[in-house]
């Protein structure tokens, strides 16, 4: 590597072509590299050599603040081009060379990582809001017709009867004897239940367990609440 000597045209050439599609001898940022090489220049290159004279331009307002630059100064030849040497390979080799070269490779990662990272905290943030909201429960309002085998049947008692069964998720409400005929009336009884956890089939299995008073269940009505 190098760009020979720079107080040389073949030198100054060489530095002019290396920069024509660069802002800086290494990296997007200025250096102690670009400070190394331009302190091996006489002075700004002329003109002719726009690509070298607007970097040097450039360098020279850091005159003042060049030891806060960041790198470490090395020798003016580890700097510039590859030798001719170097890059007597053949082009399918060079293409495949700027194949591997990946000049965006770290920051394409660090925005990963940081897009990964914002991510991560707005589903943080979502869940813990969505864990504070109250749980919608899922209720019905059902009204069940009870029957008693015959008109000595006691009433009173099967009620008492009903009412005992209890169920997490389920609540008992109003009652009332309505008259079905020859001196016979059903219990309709109202309750709420939570869906997930008390069905129809449950409350019938466990009302005509009372079978000295209980004859049927039947679902007289169903309503979401």
């Amino acid at each position: 590597m190098g760009f020979g000597d720079l107080k040389a045209a073949s030198g100054l050439q060489m530095l002019n072509d290396y920069l024509a599609d660069r802002s800086y001898i290494e990296g997007y940022v200025p250096s102690q590299a670009d400070i190394a090489v331009y302190e091996a220049l006489d002075g700004p290159p002329t003109p002719s050599f726009c690509h070298a004279l607007r970097w040097y331009n450039h360098i020279r307002s850091y005159e003042t603040t060049k030891s806060s630059l960041p790198g470490v100064k090395q020798p003016l030849s580890k700097y510039g081009p590859q030798n001719v040497a170097d890059t007597t390979s053949t082009k399918a080799e060079a293409d495949d060379d700027d194949d591997d070269i990946d000049l965006f490779g770290s920051d394409d990662e660090e925005e990963s990582a940081e897009a990964q990272r914002v991510r991560e905290e707005r589903l943080a943030q979502y869940e813990a809001k969505k864990s504070k909201k109250p749980t919608l429960i899922a209720k019905s309002s059902i009204l069940l017709d009870v029957k008693p085998w015959d008109d000595e049947t006691d009433m009173k008692k099967m009620e008492e009867c009903v009412r005992t069964i209890t169920m997490d998720g389920l609540v008992w409400g109003s009652s009332k004897l309505v008259p079905v005929g020859y001196g016979i009336k059903k219990l309709q009884i109202q309750c709420v239940v939570e869906d997930d956890k008390v069905g129809t089939d449950m409350l019938e299995e466990a009302i005509t367990a009372f079978e000295d008073y209980v004859q049927s269940v039947d679902v007289a009505a169903f309503n979401k609440v």
